[in-house]
C-alpha cells in the first residue's frame, strides 16, 4: 500500500514539474501573468531566485549566455536539483551512498553558503 502511494507521489510531482517546463517554454516570463518577486518590490534587493523564472524560460530555450546573466546560481542549481530528484526516486535502499553523499550535512551546508554568498554578491556587483 505504501509502495502505491509513493509511486502516486511520484508520478504526481513528474506532472507537476513537466507542467511547470512547459508553462516555461511557452509563455515568456516577463509578461504580467508571472509573480514578480515581493522581496525585491519591498527592499530594491535581488533575491537569490531573481531572474529565475526568465532564467529558466531561456534555458528550456537553450540559451546559457542568458541564463547566466540573468541568474547564474541556477546553472549550478539545475544540475544538484536533478540529482538530489534521482537520489529521492532511488532511495536510501536502492543506491545507498548516492542517497547519503547527497544528503549529508556536506552539502546542505554547501549549498546553504552558496544561495548566501550568491544573495550578498550579485547585490553588491
Amino acid at each position: 500500500m505504501m509502495l502505491r502511494r509513493k509511486r502516486l507521489m511520484v508520478m504526481a510531482g513528474i506532472v507537476f514539474v513537466l507542467t511547470i517546463l512547459c508553462i516555461y517554454f511557452y509563455f515568456d516570463p516577463t509578461n504580467r501573468y508571472f509573480p514578480r518577486c515581493p522581496f525585491l518590490s519591498v527592499t530594491g534587493f535581488e533575491c537569490p531566485g531573481c531572474g529565475s523564472q526568465r532564467a529558466l524560460h531561456a534555458l528550456l530555450h537553450g540559451d546559457i549566455a542568458a541564463v547566466w546573466h540573468l541568474n547564474a546560481a541556477l546553472i549550478v542549481l539545475v544540475p544538484l536539483l536533478i540529482a538530489l530528484f534521482v537520489a529521492e526516486l532511488l532511495g536510501p535502499q536502492r543506491a545507498p551512498r548516492y542517497y547519503n553523499a547527497l544528503n549529508s550535512s556536506y552539502v546542505i551546508w554547501g549549498t546553504a553558503i552558496f544561495i548566501v554568498v550568491w544573495w550578498v554578491v550579485r547585490n553588491v556587483i
